[in-house]
């Protein structure tokens, strides 16, 4: 497998500083905003010098009801061969539900979110990753995924379910040693169990991130420095295996260069830490000393039996389509909590849903902040409560703003002018005309509708 070295997730708001970092072999970019056939300057700039840069999923729903869409796969493939990528990677996660199998409108999570480790969403997951390891050009690794919530009547835990669908696929894990913390505290799982039923052959890198507690809930928010309990993860995972890659991520607050280069160097010190505790715990001998690898593999337990069926069938992705869905609406539309979910997990699930979605609204169109000022959040999340998003973030945003003007707001009249513009100008089928004379005339009309 390719060793990777060390790197840190790629951003605009910090490309600048990436590209000054000193010992960053690789960078992992956001699949979805970058353009094939516009790269950023920075990007084009760090390939020249040798950097890997690897492609990142975060919306074809892999652990989804429904097959991949053809679409987001080749739109996929086109930034691995735009970007030279060895490697692409994507989530263990559904995103989306609804639709032609449950005879219901289609939703979007706009968020990662876990699916039920069980026989008939592991068959589903391995169908879906095979056809994803069809259509793209370089290997395909995926994620476990942090959670707020468990599902009722799992019948594997984590490590068992990752080893499984291995096992049965060949895809290889990106294991974010973050979301294990994540998983201890929201569900109450151990980390150091997870890891010793991984395959760690199997393993293709590793995510490194910060989050913060409150009220008892873990908030994976890769947004806050990175936490001594997750690199005490890091330490054991690395004491067991060598990764061939460990990267940083951070999505925002971003802090100065200064500070992440000090989490580079923490991380690279857990890992040092794990490497020496395993070399310590060798046993001597005149045969080869066992690897973290063979070690790990050899007290690991021995995973249930597959189903003797490896492919999932149109009833089975029924089922999962029904229990998906049932759970996102009562995430994002307010429909009732389905059986043996706990309904104050639940809810927070369902306000940390709202508030990024405002929070990603804010960044693709940051005007709405500007025009509604204070007002745009709660505004936004009154909004949210009762419009499930059925689009991406930019039709949100469209839709959002749609809605608060037929409401008959905002109460401040400048306010409702530009928002009025602002909506106008995005979601004719073309931009509004800038030539003068057009722009006269809307504004002649403007004057004389308000007289």
């Amino acid at each position: 497998m390719e060793r990777l070295g060390t790197g840190i997730g790629w951003r605009p708001e910090i490309a600048d500083a990436v590209e000054r970092m000193p010992g960053i072999d690789w960078v992992e970019a956001v699949a979805e905003n970058v353009c094939p056939g516009h790269l950023p300057d920075s990007l084009i700039r760090l390939r020249e010098r040798g950097v890997t840069v690897i492609p990142h999923g975060v919306s074809l729903g892999l652990g989804g009801a429904d097959r991949p869409d053809e679409g987001r796969l080749t739109a996929l493939a086109e930034r691995v061969e735009a970007l030279g990528a060895p490697l692409v990677t994507e989530h263990i996660a559904f995103v989306r539900a609804g639709g032609p199998l449950t005879a219901s409108p289609l939703l979007e999570a706009g968020h990662l979110l876990p699916v039920p480790r069980t026989r008939d969403a592991l068959d589903v997951l391995c169908e879906n990753i095979r056809i994803a390891q069809d259509a793209l050009p370089v290997p395909l690794a995926v994620e476990n995924i942090a959670a707020l919530l468990a599902w009722p009547g799992e019948e594997m835990t984590e490590g068992q379910f990752l080893y499984e669908l291995a096992d049965r696929t060949g895809v290889r894990l990106l294991i974010d040693v973050a979301n294990l913390h994540t998983n201890h505290v929201n569900r109450g799982e151990d980390p150091a169990k997870a890891l010793a039923e991984l395959p760690v052959e199997a393993i293709a890198y590793v995510h490194v991130a910060g989050g913060v507690e409150r009220d008892g809930v873990w908030h994976d928010t890769h947004a806050h420095p990175v936490p001594a309990a997750v690199l005490a993860i890091l330490t054991d995972l690395a004491s067991r295996v060598s990764p061939p890659g460990v990267l940083l991520e951070r999505d925002d607050n971003f802090p100065e260069p200064a500070a992440l280069e000090r989490e580079l160097e923490a991380i690279q010190g857990a890992l040092t830490k794990g490497w020496a505790r395993s070399a310590a715990s060798r046993v001597p001998s005149r045969e080869a000393a066992p690897t973290p690898e063979t070690t790990t593999a050899s007290a690991r337990p021995t995973p249930p039996t597959p189903p003797a069926a490896p492919q999932s069938s149109d009833c089975t992705r029924q089922r999962l389509a029904l229990a998906q869905t049932a759970l996102l609406s009562a995430l994002v539309a307010g429909t009732p909590v389905p059986d043996g979910f706990d309904r104050i997990r639940l809810g927070v699930q369902a306000r940390a849903l709202g508030v990024k979605r405002a929070d990603v609204v804010a960044k693709v169109a940051p005007e709405l902040p500007l025009i509604l000022g204070e007002s745009y959040r709660p505004a936004f999340l009154a909004y949210a409560h009762s419009h499930p998003m059925t689009g991406g973030y930019r039709r949100d945003a469209l839709d959002f703003a749609g809605q608060l003007l037929l409401s008959g707001g905002p109460e401040d009249a400048g306010a409702r002018r530009e928002l009025r513009e602002w909506w106008l100008e995005r979601s004719g089928p073309a931009p509004r005309s800038t030539r003068p004379a057009v722009r006269l005339a809307r504004a002649t009309r403007r004057v004389l509708l308000r007289r």
